[in-house]
């Protein structure tokens, strides 16, 4: 894969924008250290099918053109670019900052999910472990959790999360969102192949741990005639359902979208912006709650009725009828001092 060369549009939260003069540099991998406070995000979103999230990294190597939280680096006075790709902040105290919340009266066992915005487990987990340490806390605790990733650094914690889905609850998405490998490395350069992406739902499934497939995001005009065999490739390799969502692109993500998208597929660029459009009223992002992840219009109701059809078809379109479990979140004894004797 060619390196990735610096590029970011401009930050709004800055006065001044720079623009390189000849060839720009390759984006080299830097990591900056993250002292928050605290490490349990509260959603407040109807959209989203979970209350709290814990996300141990800030960027995402994966540099997926799509991924509506580039506008988060901004933030810090960073770009939405490849400074959001290949700057990554981590936050050592990930595993300790969640012993500290749960520890607290006030949390009552609900779902964690990791992560609400960036990939728990992209490259850099690999050597901080900051995930895995995170989710041996919720073991501890008998804490539930849901995973969304596209890595195949969880096959590591197979065994952890069947331990955690048999003594509290777990549930994993592998997001798998395109059939054609071409347009992967186009599109989410740094993500693993489809291959071994759904290899991992099967090594996860044979495992115990229930796992679905997020066909997120559906990109009008480039990745809705997937779905089919995606829904059911993720049936064999031991799936038990599926989400989906319509792509957003807030803020800096449109231009980093279609930057991506005019250089790796130029014939397809346009008919792609001009899909989205027709399904987001003329739009490429919608804010509001209840119509972020949906679009509308003829098109998107075709898309609708053909994942309606296979969910029918794979046995996936029944309302999950589980009966709630009861909270089986449980403190254990904190470690008691030994004293120590002066012979």
């Amino acid at each position: 894969m060619e390196p990735a060369r610096v590029w970011n549009p401009p930050n709004p939260y800055l006065t001044e924008h720079r623009e390189l003069l000849g060839e720009p540099p390759a984006a080299e991998l830097e990591i900056y250290e993250d002292h928050s406070q605290s490490i349990l995000s509260q959603n407040d979103s109807p959209d989203v099918g979970f209350r709290w999230s814990v996300n141990p990294y800030r960027g995402c190597f994966h540099a997926c053109a799509y991924c509506y939280a580039r506008p988060t680096h901004e933030y810090f006075g960073l770009g939405a670019g490849t400074d959001f790709e290949r700057k990554i902040i981590v936050k050592p105290r990930a595993p300790e900052l969640l012993k500290e919340a749960f520890r607290r009266p006030s949390w009552k066992g609900d779902v964690v999910v990791f992560s609400g915005v960036t990939d728990c487990y992209q490259p850099i987990e690999a050597v901080y472990q900051l995930t895995r340490k995170c989710l041996e806390v919720c073991r501890d605790f008998r804490n539930p959790v849901g995973i969304i990733t596209k890595s195949l650094l969880i096959r590591r914690d197979a065994g952890l999360l069947a331990e955690l889905a048999r003594e509290a609850s777990a549930r994993v998405s592998l997001s798998i969102a395109f059939r054609d490998e071409e347009v992967v490395r186009a599109i989410e350069p740094g993500t693993p192949t489809i291959r071994k992406r759904f290899e991992t739902m099967r090594i996860l499934a044979d495992a115990g741990v229930p796992v679905a497939i997020g066909v997120a995001p559906i990109i009008p005009g480039l990745n809705d005639q997937d779905i089919p065999w995606l829904l059911n490739e993720a049936k064999r390799c031991g799936a038990m359902g599926a989400f989906h969502t319509l792509v957003r692109l807030p803020g800096s993500v449109k231009a980093v979208f279609f930057h991506r998208l005019e250089k790796a597929l130029p014939l397809r660029a346009r008919k792609i912006e001009h899909r989205i459009r027709g399904v987001r009223g003329g739009k490429l992002s919608d804010p509001r709650f209840g119509s972020r992840h949906r679009g509308e219009g003829v098109y998107w109701d075709a898309i609708e009725q053909t994942w309606a059809l296979w969910m029918r078809r794979l046995g996936w379109d029944q309302e999950d009828e589980e009966m709630p479990r009861p909270s089986t979140f449980l403190r254990p004894p904190r470690p008691t001092a030994q004293l120590e004797i002066a012979w």
